[in-house]
Formats: structure tokens, C-alpha cells, sequence
């Protein structure tokens, strides 16, 4: 004693970090003496200074590592890692370098020309800021982490006790005493118990439900975390005793530091949503049609800016007209910037955000945007069951009285999930009727108990031990006997009025504390009469075996014979069966040693009270009267949403690290397995599925499944395995020990009662209320939002096609440019904006949770949707040059009178030729008026065909808008007729129209605006033109939908007729 490592010096053991045997040591199955020399030291003289300094030279400091994330460059570069991003990047650069070559031509073209390039890289900053931002926060989760670890210990180095070393500074082989309420600085071995119990909340990590009891005795070496009952661990917390400890694993080494890399490993493969996959795969393959148009645009016009003679059959003489060839490369950029749908990022994320607004109003809180959409096409949920499945507030569900024989029992079934003491009832109950036998029962449950019951925010909370206060509430639902004085407790705020009433009138004069051993705890009271008595609860085998005798129904005393006995724990092995966790009452009247005492500490029996080793004397002969069948009872509303998830096609999986029965009661009563179903093959501990030969298999079993005593390593693997079959995973926790599995999942779902911190920075979504039918709540409205995001998605896509189709026709027509890319960019992101939005508005379907999930890699656009898009598509850009055309060519069209203006009518082959107008003789063009302005081309009267073409613009665009306006209506339903739902089924579709027409009337009638974007305003008969070419969209949109349902049942018939014939 005293010597501290010197004694152990002749065996070198801890040498350096790589020491396998060191890193391995089993501290949890070796005794104490084993640990002394393992760790070269004695636990009453701690580690020699000399040695810290070694120790820490081999180990570093007890503190969890600083993962670098990429740099913020890193994180900018990586938002440029898409494909439409580049398309966009790229059309941003050849617009800006065209704008500057073009500002030659005077301020004005410049101004104009210098819009669009930096609307796009606008548009690319603000997707890049975003980006940045939401990657940043991965790193939370680790942040989060350390916060829970211990900063300070108290530490025996060199036969000195040190107070608040700090614990970074903790080396192995330390020896640290903890006390209540201290939080564990590092993973260490009790080495001795200074109180007579130590108990820990380690929930946190393990997923434990209560807190468990610590002990320094050896264990299997291959037990499980939950088994190592020697071992407490960094984070967790001492809620009972103090002990010596001595340190095994710091920093990354223990239980704690693995979780911390398990979150960093989790974070480096996060994937995509399946969203943004198919809004990738989308941009990869618009990507190779902007390259081939752009081919062939420039194939049809090369004749336009490359000529040359042929002598002797060769091409000889060759002539480029730079300025030709920029003009047809500005077409390719319009071209880019038209095929792309750049307001579609803007879109999905207000919709996202309106989504995350509605799901907030159901209690779940969603961390990251794209979750939402992710969720639509959830497979599988991975569920814990502490608290999310269940309550996670212990609530007694049956009480055992004794009868009116030694070999009569009495049942009574009682009601209530919470700590409400007016949530439920008791069976076949009398109020104000309680023999002497539940008087027993009702003055030990009141009395025997330090828990206390608060209502904090309309809710019922408990302080103290979870089953002390469901006891408590069991005395308030029994009530007071008949005659029993409650002048005092007439408050309304008086929760526990039972309780307290049993309290003053049995005065606690004595409390003999729980312990391991006895396994029970007792108070010695002194009644009105002056009488001692002892009042004991616990674990009802126990209590048996110190009984002597028993109480029946109206108080008598009998012998507890062998009969009675085997009643007693034929009851007990009923109630354990069904997952109940029982404790038995107990009395005793008889204390000769007590019989003066009044709680001072002069009194000669005070000397009993003060060894521990006494209590369970003290405890002997007792008389036992009843028992009580406590659980953590499942969510009321769960059953219910656990169905609505097998209708959906959802699979439901149970992950907990509780024991294996108690979790298959509670899966069998909330419908994850049926009453009677053989569960031998679906519910598995986690060490039994990794040792599975085939893991995948058993995950593919449909219908749900169990996982109990499951580590944080099983929970990722389960994870692991779902994802590589395909499957969209979700998975619920609360604790440390599920941070990575749920950074690891499609969607990680944090508790936010229960929960930590650890647990929501890494999860994408919390729930407020921790309940699982929430989850099932938000699985619709994820459904809900990703068919309403497929509807705006089909609009803005069809847009464009029809964007495309008009400079593709533009071009190879050969007519002047009819959409310049501002003009693009602006009906792209304003105008089409309102309306796509307005569509994730749409009211889901009824039927939307009664349809199987759909898989990741369904196709975003079917054939036959892309089939009628490019039909819509080309009709708009037939629509848009087409009015270009009858501009210039005619003098009316369906009536309407388009010459009012002035403006001069060429013919079609001139307007096709235009680009070798210099070369026609005598052609000249009158001035024509729009709004205020007179245009005149009496010095170049070929500029009719650049500067001139203005008005035909302005119809051309202001025809786009009308056609994505009403095409907008098209959009609300898939295959349903605007007869069958009209466009009054979705108000905000019908106020976002009128806005985005309004935004266009503002470009067109402000001058300033109207300059900005090449465009004049338009007298009423233009407007009749505009609106008589649009409508025919929806009659066009009419007809392929009509088409598509008489396909669709057409199919449908013949697939039950094939059916019918294989029956």
C-alpha cells in the first residue's frame, strides 16, 4: 500500500499505443487484481507523476478527436459538381464574353446584354451559399458530442486525492471516484463500491429504458455492452452511490469516441435523395440534346456565316462573317439557357420549405430540406421502442390483492399510460371501498417511495425512479378509504392528495435504501398510535423469501405456507410472462429494536441503520400482502398508424437495445406481429443476426421484424444492408449510441423530448412529440409533396422543351431571333415560378397511403408523359415563332387586325432571307408606332429585321407566358380532365396565374423594364391574337390526356383478363 506502480514495474505492459494486447484488454472479465496489474497501479495510491507523463506520451489526452471537414473552397467547388450547375456556369461565361463584345455597339446593348449573364451567375451564388450552408451543419452532430463529456474528475494520483483535474489530462490506469450526479469522464473498471449500490443512466448510449446497476464483478469476455456491468462509460451519469474506478479506454478509444467515428465515417457517404439522383440523371441526359441541337443548329446556319466557291471540285475562296457566327452562337446560348429549367432549384425549395411548415404543425421538425421529398418513398422504418413505440413513462397495468383464503388471489386490471394520475382507471373498482389488505398496499406504495409527480406544460412529469411514481399514481387511482380525514386537501393543484395523506399519517422516521443484494427498500413509520412499523417494496422472490406470513382480504394474518407461496409466484410468472415488471409489499409490525426510536441519531438502534449489511435483518420476517405489474406501456395511437404503414406497403422494423421479451410483448400487442404468430425467425437479439449467414435474407422477410439488446454497430449494419437492397430507410433514436446509424440513414429521425443533442444534429428530422404515428404523419405528407413536386416538375420541364422547340424552329427556319436568353431567363425564374409553386398546393390523393411506396429508381417522367410534353413542347414553339411569322407576314389573322400599327408586310422568303437584305434592290420599310415610341428605318431600313423586330418579340414572349399559364392548369392533375378537376380545386394555382400575368403586364408597361428586356407594350387586339394561339394548349393537353386513360384501362383490362385466364 502506498508504493503506487512500483510493485508492478518488473512486467513493462503498457509500452506503447499499438499494443494489441493493450487496445483489447478485457477489463470487464478480469478481476480487479488482474486490472492492478495490468494498468501498473494500486487503487489506494493511483499513478506515480513520472508515469502520467509516460501514459500520455503512449495514449495523448482523454478527448475526442478534431475531423477536419473540406475547406470552404472545397465545399463552393463541390456545389459546381452538377450537371445543370456546369451547363449553366458555361452558358453565364459565353453570355458575359458575347455582352462585352457587344458593348461596343453603345450603353444601351449594353445594359441589355450584361442582364443575363448576371442573373445566371446570381443564380449559381445563391445555389452555391445555400449548398455550402446546409453541408456545414454535418458537422454539428460531432460538435454536439463533445458537449456531453465530462470536463472535470476526481482523480488519486501518487496517494494525494486531486478535485477537479481536468479530464482531457486522464491517463488509463487513473483512479477516479464519482459520486451522484457526476457525469463519467472516460470508459473505467469499478474497482470497489464505497456505497452499498451504484446505479447509472446509460440509456443514452445503449438504449436502456431505466437506470441499470453497476458492480465491480467479472462478466464473459464476449458479452454485449449492455452486459458489462463492471464498466462504466464516458458521457453516462451516476444517479445513485459512489465508487473508485479505475480508467481502461480515454478519448477516441472509448465506447463514446467509437460513436464520434462511426458519425464521421457516416457523414463521408451520405448520398443523394432520390430526387436530386433523377434531377441529376435528367441534367446528364439534357446535357447531350443541348449538345446535339446546338449541332444541328449550327449545321443548318453554318451557310449563314461560312461561305466558299468550289474551282476544280474543291472548296476554295472561303469567307467568315465573324459577326454571323456570334449572333448564331448567342442562338446556342439561348438555346442552353432555354432547355435549362433554371427557376426548378428555387421551386423544389419553397415547396420544400411550405412542406417543412405543414409537417412542423404536426410535430415533426425537419432539419434538411430534401428530406421531406426523401420520405415520400420511405420502404422500411427502422423504429426504437423506449419512448417513440411506447410512452417511456412506466404505468402500473396490474395489481394483485390477496383474498379472502391462503390460496385465493384477487386481479384487478388497471388503465392509464401516463403519470396522469386521472389518465385511466382500475377494473371492478370501488372507490372509497379498500379493505385492509389494498390499504396495505396503497400506505407502502404512497409511503415506500421517493419519486414525486409534477405537471410541467399541460403534461405529467416524474422525479425520481420511474416505477416509484407509476406506484404513486396507482395510489391516487385506488383513492382513500371510506372515513379516511382529508380536511386539508381540498387544492385543486394537489396532485398527488392520496399520496400525501398516507404520508402524514404514517410519519417516515427511517429509510433503508435499495441495494443489489436484498434487492428491496424498506422505511420504518411511526403511526398516529405511536406504533413503529416497517414498510418494505421490491422484487417480489425476494420479499417472499423473508416472509413469514401473509394478509388476506380483511387484514388477518396468516402463514405463508408452500400452498400460498406457489399461488403467489404462479401470479408472478403470469405477469413476467407478458412483459410486466413486478414488485411485491410487505409489512411488518413487529421492531422491538425500534420500538423508542424517533430518527435521532443518539438513539441506540441508529447504529443498525447506519451498516447496510443490517438491512436486510431488519427485512426478515415480513408479511407479504400483494404485488403490482408495472410496464412502459405502448402509445395509444400507435397500433393504428403501424397498420396504416402495412396498407402503405411500408415495412416496420423494431431496433431496441431493451431484452428480448419485453420488446416482443410490446411488438405483438401494437400489430408489428400478431397475437399467436410464430416470432421464432423475426425476432432476433442483435448479436444472434450478426451471426447470420445470410444477413440480407432475413432483412428481406416481409412483415415486421425485432432486433432487442442491439448495439449501435448492429443498428448500422441493419441500416447498411436495407440501403444496398434498394430499400429507403428511415431510423428513429434518441441516444449517443444512434447518432450514426442516423447519419447513416435515408432519414435519421431524432426524438425531441427524449432525445440528445448528439442524436438531432445528426438526424434529418425531429419529432416533437417522439411519437411514432408522427413519423407515419409525415411518411403522407412526404407522399403528398413528392406527387405535387412530379406535377411542377412536368410543367417547368414541358416549358422548356417548348422553349427549345422555339429556337430550334427559329433556327432552322432561318428567321430572325424571335426569345433572346434575358427574355428566357426571366419566364424561366419569375413568371414560371408562381405557378409551379402554386402546384404544391395540389390536394393529395385519398387514397395516397394505400398505394405501395415507390422505389428510388422510378422513373421521374414515364414515356408516355415525356411523348406528350414534346407534343405540348412543339406546339408551343409552332406557337411562338408562329406568331413571330404572321407579324411580319400578315396583315390579319382569325379576324384580328394586326396592321394598325403601321408596320410595313414582307413575305415569307424575305423574312427567311433576311441576313442578305443589303443585297436587295429598293426595299424600304415604312416607321411603325408601339405604345409611345416610333420606330423609323429610313437610313437602314434592313434593321426592320433586328431593331424592328420588337413587336414581333413582345407577341412571341407574351404567347409564351399565356401557353405556361394555362398549361399550368394542365399540370394539376397527371391523366384527370380539367372537367373532372378544375382549376378552382386549387385556389393558389388560380392567384399564382394572376400574379405571374401581372409581373409580365410590369415588364411590358414600364419603360424601363420594357428596355431592359427588349420588349414594347401591346394594344388589345395583340392581346386577342396572344390569347387565341395559347388556349388550344389545354384542348391539345385534353385530348393526349384522354388518350392516356383509355390506355391505362385498356391495360388494366387486359392485365385482370390474363389473370382471370391463368386462375
Amino acid at each position: 500500500m502506498g508504493r503506487g506502480g512500483e510493485g508492478y514495474g518488473k512486467e513493462e505492459t503498457i509500452n506503447s499505443k499499438s499494443n494489441e494486447e493493450c487496445d483489447l484488454f478485457p477489463a470487464w472479465s478480469k478481476d480487479v487484481e488482474e486490472c492492478e496489474k495490468h494498468y501498473q497501479v494500486s487503487r489506494r495510491s493511483g499513478i506515480k507523476p513520472e508515469d502520467v507523463e509516460r501514459r500520455r506520451r503512449i495514449y495523448g489526452l482523454n478527448e475526442l478527436e478534431e475531423n477536419e471537414g473540406p475547406s470552404i473552397w472545397r465545399l463552393v467547388l463541390d456545389q459546381f459538381n452538377d450537371t445543370l450547375v456546369r451547363i449553366l456556369l458555361a452558358a453565364a461565361i459565353v453570355s458575359f464574353v458575347l455582352a462585352w463584345y457587344d458593348g461596343e455597339e453603345g450603353v444601351e446593348k449594353e445594359i441589355t446584354a450584361f442582364v443575363e449573364p448576371l442573373v445566371i451567375f446570381l443564380i449559381l451564388i445563391i445555389n452555391a451559399v445555400v449548398g455550402v450552408w446546409q453541408e456545414n451543419n454535418a458537422e454539428k452532430a460531432l460538435e454536439a458530442l463533445k458537449e456531453i463529456q465530462s470536463e472535470h474528475a476526481t482523480v488519486i494520483r501518487d496517494c494525494k486525492k486531486i478535485h477537479k483535474l481536468p479530464s482531457k489530462e486522464l491517463v488509463p490506469g487513473d483512479i477516479v471516484e464519482l459520486k451522484v450526479g457526476d457525469k463519467v469522464p472516460a470508459d473505467m473498471r469499478v474497482v470497489e463500491l464505497i456505497s452499498s449500490t451504484l446505479r447509472l443512466e446509460q440509456g443514452s448510449l445503449t438504449g436502456e429504458s431505466e437506470a441499470v446497476n453497476k458492480n465491480n464483478k467479472v462478466v464473459s469476455p464476449d458479452v454485449d455492452i449492455q452486459g458489462k456491468k463492471c464498466i462504466l462509460f464516458a458521457g453516462t451519469t451516476v444517479v445513485n452511490g459512489n465508487c473508485l474506478c479505475m480508467v481502461t479506454q480515454i478519448g477516441m478509444e472509448t465506447e463514446i469516441g467509437k460513436v464520434h467515428k462511426q458519425i464521421h465515417a457516416a457523414s463521408e457517404f451520405e448520398e443523394d435523395t432520390p430526387l436530386k439522383k433523377k434531377l441529376n440523371e435528367f441534367g446528364e441526359v439534357l446535357t447531350m440534346i443541348i449538345g446535339i441541337i446546338c449541332v444541328l443548329v449550327w449545321l443548318i446556319n453554318v451557310k449563314y456565316f461560312l461561305e466558299w466557291e468550289y474551282v476544280n471540285g474543291w472548296p476554295r475562296n472561303f469567307r467568315f462573317s465573324f459577326e454571323k457566327c456570334t449572333y448564331y452562337f448567342e442562338i446556342a446560348v439561348a438555346l442552353a439557357v432555354a432547355a435549362i429549367p433554371e427557376g426548378l432549384p428555387a421551386v423544389i425549395t419553397t415547396c420544400l420549405a411550405l412542406g417543412t411548415r405543414i409537417m412542423a404543425q404536426k410535430k415533426a421538425l425537419v432539419r434538411k430540406l430534401p428530406s421531406v421529398e426523401t420520405l415520400g418513398c420511405t420502404t422500411v422504418i427502422c423504429s426504437d421502442k423506449t419512448g417513440t413505440l411506447t410512452t417511456n413513462q412506466m404505468a402500473v397495468s396490474k395489481l394483485v390483492a390477496m383474498g379472502g383464503t391462503v390460496d385465493e388471489l384477487r386481479s384487478f386490471k388497471v388503465e392509464g399510460t401516463t403519470y396522469n394520475p386521472y389518465d385511466g382507471y382500475i377494473h371492478d373498482w370501488n372507490p372509497g371501498q379498500l379493505d385492509a389488505n389494498l390499504q396495505m398496499i396503497a400506505k407502502i406504495a404512497a409511503v415506500c417511495n421517493d419519486a414525486g409527480i409534477a405537471r410541467s406544460d399541460h403534461k405529467f412529469v416524474a422525479h425520481g425512479m420511474p416505477t416509484e411514481a407509476a406506484l404513486k399514481v396507482l395510489v391516487e387511482k385506488m383513492g382513500l378509504p371510506a372515513g379516511f380525514s382529508d380536511a386539508s386537501a381540498t387544492t385543486g393543484d394537489d396532485i398527488l392528495r392520496c399520496c400525501r395523506k398516507w404520508n402524514e399519517y404514517e410519519k417516515r422516521i427511517a429509510t433503508l435504501e435499495f441495494d443489489r443484494d436484498r434487492k428491496s427498500m424498506g422505511v420504518i413509520v411511526n403511526s398516529p398510535s405511536g406504533k413503529k412499523s416497517l414498510l418494505v417494496k421490491g422484487a417480489v422472490e425476494n420479499l417472499l423469501e423473508r416472509s413469514t406470513n401473509i394478509q388476506l382480504i380483511d387484514g388477518s394474518v396468516v402463514p405463508l405456507d408452500h400452498k400460498s407461496r406457489n399461488v403467489i409466484l404462479q401470479a408472478l410468472h403470469e405477469m413476467s410472462t407478458g412483459a410486466l415488471r413486478c414488485l411485491g409489499f410487505a409489512y411488518k409490525d413487529e421492531l422491538p429494536d425500534f420500538e423508542t426510536y424517533d430518527g435521532s441519531e443518539d438513539h441506540p438502534a441508529h447504529v443498525l441503520l447506519l451498516n447496510p449489511s443490517n438491512y436486510a435483518s431488519i427485512e426478515s420476517k415480513l408479511t407479504f400482502v400483494g404485488l403490482a405489474g408495472l410496464r412502459d406501456p405502448p402509445r395509444v395511437e400507435v397500433s393504428q398508424a403501424i397498420e396504416e404503414c402495412r396498407a402503405a406497403g411500408i415495412r416496420v422494423m423494431v431496433i431496441t437495445g431493451d431484452n428480448k421479451n419485453t420488446a416482443e410483448a410490446v411488438c405483438r400487442e401494437i400489430g408489428v406481429f400478431d397475437l399467436n404468430e410464430d416470432i421464432s425467425l423475426r425476432s432476433l437479439t442483435g448479436k444472434e443476426f450478426m451471426e447470420l449467414h445470410d444477413k440480407k435474407s432475413h432483412l428481406r422477410q416481409s412483415g415486421g421484424l425485432l432486433f432487442s439488446r442491439a448495439e449501435p454497430r448492429h443498428k448500422q449494419e441493419i441500416v447498411r444492408f436495407l440501403k444496398e437492397d434498394g430499400e429507403v430507410v428511415a431510423m428513429t433514436g434518441d441516444g449517443v449510441n444512434d447518432a450514426p446509424a442516423l447519419k447513416l440513414a435515408d432519414i435519421g429521425i431524432a426524438m425531441g423530448i427524449a432525445g440528445t443533442e448528439v442524436a438531432k444534429e445528426a438526424s434529418d428530422m425531429v419529432l416533437e412529440d417522439d411519437n411514432f404515428s408522427t413519423i407515419v404523419t409525415a411518411v403522407t405528407e412526404g407522399r403528398s409533396i413528392y406527387s405535387n413536386m412530379k406535377a411542377f416538375i412536368r410543367y417547368m420541364i414541358s416549358s422548356n422543351i417548348g422553349e427549345v422547340a422555339s429556337i430550334f424552329l427559329t433556327a432552322a427556319l432561318g428567321i430572325p431571333e424571335g426569345l433572346i436568353p434575358v427574355q428566357l431567363l426571366w419566364v424561366n425564374l419569375v413568371t414560371d415560378g408562381p405557378p409551379a409553386t402554386a402546384l404544391g398546393f395540389n390536394p393529395p390523393d385519398k387514397d395516397i397511403m394505400k398505394k405501395p411506396p415507390r422505389r428510388s429508381n422510378d422513373s421521374l417522367i414515364s414515356t408516355w408523359i415525356l411523348l406528350r410534353y414534346m407534343v405540348i413542347g412543339l406546339y408551343v414553339g409552332i406557337a411562338t415563332v408562329g406568331i413571330f411569322i404572321i407579324w411580319y407576314t400578315h396583315g390579319s389573322f382569325l379576324g384580328i387586325d394586326l396592321i394598325r400599327d403601321g408596320h410595313t408586310l414582307v413575305s415569307y422568303s424575305q423574312l427567311a432571307d433576311w441576313g442578305q437584305c443589303s443585297s436587295w434592290g429598293n426595299f424600304t420599310v415604312s416607321s411603325f408606332t408601339a405604345g409611345n415610341q416610333v420606330f423609323s428605318f429610313i437610313d437602314n431600313p434592313c434593321d426592320y429585321f433586328r431593331g424592328g423586330k420588337v413587336k414581333a418579340m413582345t407577341l412571341s414572349l407574351s404567347v409564351l407566358v399565356a401557353i405556361e399559364m394555362f398549361n399550368s392548369l394542365n399540370a394539376l392533375s397527371e391523366d384527370g380532365s380539367l372537367l373532372t378537376m378544375p382549376p378552382w380545386v386549387n385556389p393558389w394555382l388560380l392567384v399564382a396565374m394572376s400574379f405571374s400575368f401581372s409581373l409580365h403586364f410590369v415588364i411590358l408597361y414600364v419603360p424601363f423594364l420594357a428596355k431592359v428586356f427588349g420588349i414594347v407594350p401591346l394594344s388589345f387586339n395583340e392581346w386577342l391574337l396572344v390569347l387565341a394561339i395559347a388556349f388550344p394548349v389545354i384542348l391539345i393537353d385534353e385530348v393526349l390526356k384522354l388518350v392516356g386513360r383509355f390506355t391505362s384501362q385498356s391495360q388494366t383490362f387486359q392485365g385482370k383478363s390474363s389473370k382471370t385466364k391463368l386462375e
